[in-house]
């Protein structure tokens, strides 16, 4: 009897199968959740309010609430920058080889 899981990326990755157009959007969902993760994580590590972290960076906290959102799409390399600067970081950025999607037990 197969296992079944509960990680949902594992049941998403096989809800998109070998679909070309629906592994683009797993992986555009999977990169925007850990980019708000990260807003998130770095901010909060930082002993930051989002109303805090937006001042700094210029902008206002219903913004840094949006970019901590893993439903937002609209991440921007400019924003994503100025954040970094206030939390006295540098954006990262690679580009690595794809591994195999997990797929569900």
């Amino acid at each position: 009897m197969a296992r079944r899981t509960t990680d949902a990326l594992k049941i998403l990755a096989d809800i998109a199968g070998k679909a070309p157009e629906m592994q683009r959007m797993f992986e555009e969902e999977v990169a925007n959740r850990e980019v708000a993760q990260k807003i998130h994580q770095l901010r909060t590590k930082a002993g930051m309010s989002q109303a805090q972290l937006a001042r700094k960076v210029g902008t206002t906290q219903s913004v840094i609430s949006r970019l901590e959102n893993a439903d937002y799409d609209g991440h921007s390399l400019a924003m994503l920058d100025r954040i970094a600067a206030a939390l006295k970081r540098r954006v990262e950025i690679r580009f690595v080889t794809r591994k195999p999607r997990p797929h569900a037990a």
